[in-house]
């Protein structure tokens, strides 16, 4: 069982803006391509019910990626996602300009990634989450740990956690 420091437990209720990595996180990081050259993503259908199931509970969704995709920007604006941030050289200063935008403290954001260049994000949020294909740098900053992998899940266990916490206040899985 996996329970919640009580002082990040105490955040959950609080988070109004989720903010996703996609490759490794709402993909499983593989990167496919055609014999022409078009990149293509699989996306985990249970995930985008899990994005769907938090926007209406009133909590924001964020995507910051290194990668420009226009299959994420296809996907994610099918699900409603209102800040597809791609292209992204530094995450830190994406997700400082995203602040300015939202107005929402560091504290109240939960951020999910799985390699290096999300670290520096993980380390200024109220609850950093990592899938169980996270390098071993960002689970050991991560709060909590999905049991689902990257595109295989993981964004929608994460969601329902958000949920299940908000309505039973039990910080254990």
């Amino acid at each position: 069982m996996q329970c919640l420091d009580p002082v990040i437990a105490k955040r959950i209720p609080q988070i109004q803006l989720l903010i996703l990595d996609v490759d490794g996180v709402l993909t499983d990081g593989s990167l496919y391509f055609s014999d022409k050259g078009d990149e293509m993503k699989r996306f985990h259908v249970h995930d985008g019910l899990g994005i769907k199931r938090v926007q209406q509970a009133g909590i924001t969704v964020a995507v910051i990626s290194s990668r420009q995709s226009a299959a994420v920007t296809h996907r994610l604006t099918a699900l409603g996602v209102q800040h597809i941030l791609q292209g992204a050289t530094c995450k830190l200063t994406t997700y400082e300009q995203l602040l300015q935008t939202v107005s929402i403290a560091p504290e109240q954001i939960a951020y999910m990634g799985d390699d290096l260049p999300d670290l520096p994000v993980m380390q200024k949020i109220g609850f950093a989450v990592a899938p169980p294909q996270a390098v071993d740098a960002v689970k050991a900053v991560a709060h909590w740990q999905t049991t689902r992998k990257g595109g295989k899940g993981a964004v929608r266990e994460l969601c329902d956690f958000l949920l299940m916490y908000r309505e039973t206040g039990v910080a254990c899985t």
